[in-house]
């Protein structure tokens, strides 16, 4: 039915967001870990290379949910927004700060100025991603439903909890994946080994926060636990935990292409196992998608529209990845990351 057709969608929509969003968030995260003024100079540099040919462009895949979800799915747009406008406004406020602290911070002369914009997209970067995973933790639970008054237990919950801090974990794993291969391309060896370290790392965390998050959901989210643990679902993870073990054998090997696609590919499979695992439901176990679905004249133009829009937006998004993935969109040499701030300010030598 129509209806399916644009849930679809919608997880589609969900599942590229948490992808091509995550990547730039996990980049962020591991700005704001990256150290002091020295100590960070050069991993700053690469991030802030590595982010800004095509970092606004995953803002779209949000802005398309946000559109799929109150055109198709009113009844859901308006329980999610009155039940949880708290931690969701927080994550709107998170995305316009990361956004200004990120392009204020590299024309700054001063470096008190340079790390106070910094700190404010570091932050952002960690903020943000914790209250939309928390949102989404607070709809498996089970917390809210149609009419649900807005209120602390909806979000700031067990489930709500595990699922912002996997949130943050795996968008650190998919940044650390990503920027390894870039610091690769660029031929910054010690940044290879710095990134791939961390890359190691966050997937380890995520591995434990997996395993912790069953043992909440078990009890918490009970409909969304059972889907996760048998039939399609599991089947999902699974695949999507070998995925992840690929990846860190991928970047052992030095194989950082192949590297990017496998870890993308374990994030993917697991957003769209968690939507396989509630399904009928929208919010498991109160409202399904027939009952959230607007009218059907209003989804059969919402399904042309994303047609048209896959067929014109989606080539040029893909050749975009892929212009920036192989470093022809703004190439970055060890010179350049040896550039410290000081060197940009007036009067100063370039490097050597």
């Amino acid at each position: 039915m129509i209806q399916d057709v644009v849930a679809w969608v919608l997880l589609a929509a969900v599942t590229a967001y948490a992808c091509a969003g995550g990547t730039d968030y996990g980049a962020g995260f591991w700005d704001l870990v990256a150290g002091g003024s020295e100590r960070g100079k050069r991993p700053r540099w690469l991030i802030d290379h590595a982010m800004e040919p095509v970092w606004e462009t995953n803002n779209v895949w949000l802005i398309f949910v946000m559109v799929i979800m109150w055109t198709g799915f009113p009844v859901l747009f308006q329980t999610l927004f009155t039940a949880m406008w708290f931690p969701l406004a927080l994550a709107a406020v998170g995305l316009v700060l990361r956004g200004a602290g990120f392009a204020l911070r590299k024309p700054m002369t001063r470096l008190t100025r340079r790390q106070i914009y910094g700190a404010v997209f570091a932050v952002s970067s960690l903020l943000t991603p914790f209250f939309l995973g928390a949102a989404v933790g607070g709809l498996a639970s089970g917390r809210v439903a149609p009419g649900t008054k807005a209120s602390a237990d909806a979000w700031a919950n067990g489930t709500s909890v595990i699922a912002g801090l996997l949130t943050i974990a795996a968008t650190a794993f998919l940044g650390a994946v990503f920027l390894t291969a870039d610091a690769r391309r660029f031929d910054a060896a010690d940044l290879v080994g710095y990134f791939r370290l961390r890359a190691w790392c966050s997937l380890g965390v995520v591995a434990v926060l997996a395993v912790v998050g069953l043992a909440v959901t078990h009890d918490d989210a009970r409909y969304v636990y059972d889907g996760l643990t048998s039939g399609i679902g599991l089947a999902l993870v699974l695949v999507a935990a070998v995925s992840a073990l690929a990846t860190a054998g991928l970047l052992y090997r030095g194989a950082t292409g192949w590297a990017r696609i496998t870890a993308v590919g374990s994030v993917a499979l697991v957003v769209v196992a968690w939507g396989l695992a509630q399904r009928p439901y929208l919010i498991p176990t109160s409202l399904t998608v027939d009952q959230a679905a607007g009218a059907s004249t209003t989804l059969r133009w919402l399904v042309l529209v994303t047609v048209i829009a896959v067929v014109l937006v989606g080539p040029p998004l893909v050749l975009l990845y892929r212009l920036d993935t192989g470093g022809e969109l703004q190439p970055l040499t060890e010179a350049d990351l040896r550039q410290t701030a000081a060197d940009r300010e007036p009067g100063s030598r370039p490097p050597s």
